[in-house]
């Protein structure tokens, strides 16, 4: 605006005005910023089925990939299955206890990682550990239950191994390669727990839950439980991937009876020990057990 008298510019009356007051308090307050993070979404079927994929990857369903090219491996070699020695627990550190031991605890713990997984998983789905009953609320039962699968399954595996090993089907098993030392016993029961935990909570117990999930019928569920746990153990041969697939079947029915998984891992837990303290005792000193 010009003033009339002057010819300059007069000052608008607006920039007189004092500047309104900054707005305080809630009504001023910019819209609060919340980090809540949006709740999970229920699993569906493309997510159960890549999470399994998942789990098996990082754990036996790797471990039958390999024990099939060790297979091929063994059944292209110029040498007979029956020539031919797989060791299951072997030296870190020959010559060195204290590396040895070091190694032989850190295979330990980390080959429980995929069993800490699955766990997780469970509890994120909003069901536990107990969901497969893996528990310690039926001591007895999974006791007397898990024994009483461990000395039928134990003496039927045996017969199997030394039936197929004289028709030249399965390779020479040497459950221990370990040196003597004053740990080799107590890692032995150890790396026995673990394959029982391993193997009977996620291709048992996490594996059939889920495959229920999805809709499987539990003939179908047991079945493919069976086969993996066959095709991991190939790496032995061909009567000990019978041996095993049969094991499945009963594992599984047993399960799909119960709804409990401790059982099997006491079962299996007892074989083991059996067969790695037992070979350090027999292999050699026995007419009748390969390797000697």
């Amino acid at each position: 605006m010009t003033d009339s008298r002057t010819g300059q510019e007069a000052p608008d009356p607006a920039d007189d005005e004092p500047p309104a007051p900054a707005l305080s308090g809630p009504a001023g307050d910019e819209p609060p910023r919340t980090s809540a993070l949006p709740e999970p979404a229920p699993l569906s079927r493309r997510m159960l089925v890549g999470e399994v994929l998942v789990v098996l990857a990082l754990s036996l369903g790797a471990s039958a990939i390999s024990a099939t090219i060790s297979f091929i491996g063994a059944i292209t070699a110029r040498v007979s299955l029956s020539r031919q020695t797989a060791s299951l627990i072997t030296s870190r550190a020959d010559g060195r206890p204290w590396l040895d031991l070091a190694w032989q605890l850190y295979s330990l713990a980390f080959a429980l990682v995929p069993v800490v997984l699955v766990v997780y998983l469970l509890y994120r789905s909003r069901e536990s550990h107990r969901t497969m009953g893996f528990d310690a609320r039926r001591p007895a039962f999974d006791a007397l239950s898990g024994a009483g699968l461990a000395a039928a399954i134990g003496a039927g595996g045996l017969l199997v191994y030394l039936v197929s090993y004289q028709l030249g089907l399965t390779v020479q098993v040497k459950p221990s390669a370990l040196p003597e030392n004053w740990w080799t016993l107590p890692v032995l029961v150890l790396q026995a727990a673990k394959n029982g935990v391993l193997e009977e909570v996620i291709v048992v117990g996490y594996l059939l839950v889920r495959l229920r999930q999805l809709g499987w019928s539990p003939a179908a569920a047991i079945a493919l439980s069976s086969v993996l746990r066959a095709f991991y153990h190939l790496y032995q041969g061909v009567g000990m991937f019978f041996g095993n697939l049969v094991m499945g079947v009963v594992f599984g029915w047993f399960y799909h009876r119960y709804g409990r998984v401790m059982p099997l891992v006491v079962a299996h837990t007892v074989i083991d020990v059996v067969a790695f303290v037992g070979s350090i005792y027999l292999i050699g000193r026995v007419d009748w057990l390969p390797g000697g």
